[in-house]
């Protein structure tokens, strides 16, 4: 491919895809994008789980100019106290069960998978790690090593050694866990598998097992929590506590970062022998750090009944639609199979370019790296109704057009 056909690669800026979406935003405010062209269009997606209280909310603005009006970067993480790394641990460790009350803020979500694979070793002095089939935790070498898609990993491989998999929603394989296993890896709700909701006895079986066997149960909260799932964490739908959660994407508010949270005394063990166990140059960065503190006060404000009532709405119109296979979803957390990776990709290009019954305006839609034939719905939680309302007509439309193609 030529490098002046990729709007990215012909500037000189590295492309994560041949064919981008390309499209140019100018701005953005709370559903809404808008593009150079002067189009609108609704983000259906939060920015892959990253916007869930949309865009420019004005509690996390308020958070991120006061702090602006503070300081940036002063010490790498660890060593100097700011207000704001202590305000937003605050917040963050009021919404975790007592026994994680230590945080540990780094750079992303992938990062925050990396430190408590590290966290796991470090407290269990074992080296097998088991992830589970279907989970996808990122891109960095240790997240991809307990990540099951391999053909994502194939081209980077040696990865991380002495890792395993368990079965999604089996009991047998869970005899898999034994004396030698350092963690289990697991997401609540699979998101790049296609929002995939575990058995709450399944889940129940997984932490008697790790708790047996010393083994330290991690959640990976990156993508399904901060009220995507309904609740504040989707752990919480199951009744269990884990020893690890992993958070990053919704956790800044839009600001990236990502953090750990465990408990003070397994935490504390990253400060030893040897010291600096895990380092951040940019972890709980003050200004990321603002984010979090805006995110939890925005969530705070959120009606998940009512946004529950609103995404229950949009799950029965597309139940009803004649191109939609399957629904499934949890809280305003969506899969949406269709018949056919190619007729996803027209429903994504066609929201992109808008329905005939809505000129000037589209919706931002995507798949899902491991499931090519449904695509991804995640919009903000702090819809109007209104917005709900138009959000969803866009995409029925959009479904429509392409049905007729």
């Amino acid at each position: 491919m030529p490098w002046n056909d990729n709007p990215f690669l012909a500037q000189g800026l590295a492309s994560t895809t041949l064919t981008p979406l390309g499209l140019r935003v100018v701005s953005a405010r709370g559903p809404w994008l808008q593009t150079d062209d002067g189009r609108l269009i609704f983000d259906a997606i939060s920015g892959i789980g990253v916007s869930n209280f949309g865009h420019q909310h004005p509690i996390i603005q308020e958070s991120l100019r006061n702090q602006l009006d503070r300081h940036l970067h002063v010490m790498v993480y660890g060593e100097l106290l700011q207000e704001v790394q202590e305000q937003a641990g605050k917040l963050l460790l009021e919404t975790m069960p007592e026994v994680l009350d230590c945080v540990y803020f780094v750079n992303s979500g992938a990062e925050a998978i990396d430190a408590a694979l590290k966290l796991a070793k470090r407290v269990t002095g074992r080296t097998e790690l088991i992830g589970i089939r279907g989970g996808y935790h990122g891109n960095t070498h240790g997240a991809l090593s307990v990540s099951s898609n391999e053909s994502r990993k194939a081209r980077y491989r040696p990865l991380l050694p002495d890792v395993l998999f368990l079965d999604w929603n089996d009991q047998r394989s869970l005899d898999k866990i034994t004396e030698r296993t350092a963690c289990v890896v697991v997401e609540p709700i699979q998101g790049d598998a296609g929002v995939r909701i575990p058995h709450e006895s399944w889940m129940h079986a997984l932490r008697t097992r790790c708790t047996e066997q010393g083994t330290l149960l991690i959640v990976d909260e990156i993508q399904c929590g901060m009220g995507r799932s309904g609740k504040t964490w989707a752990f919480e739908h199951f009744g269990i506590t884990p020893d690890v959660v992993c958070m990053g994407k919704a956790l800044g508010g839009g600001m990236p970062i990502g953090a750990l949270a465990a408990s003070r005394d397994n935490m504390a063990s990253l400060a030893h022998a040897p010291s600096l166990g895990h380092i951040t140059t940019f972890g709980g960065h003050p200004m990321a750090c603002a984010g979090v503190v805006g995110a939890f006060q925005a969530m705070a404000a959120v009606d998940q009944r009512a946004q529950e009532v609103r995404m229950a709405g949009w799950q029965r119109r597309l139940e009803a639609h004649p191109l939609v296979q399957v629904v499934r979803r949890m809280g305003s957390f969506f899969a949406v199979e269709l018949d056919h990776p190619d007729r996803v990709a027209a429903v994504v290009h066609k929201g992109l370019e808008g329905a005939p019954g809505s000129p000037g305006k589209g919706i931002l839609l995507f798949w899902f790296l491991s499931v090519p034939h449904a695509f991804r719905i995640a919009p903000p939680l702090t819809l109007r109704d209104d917005e709900a309302a138009e959000g969803l007509e866009l995409l029925i439309d959009t479904l429509d057009a392409v049905q007729s193609t």
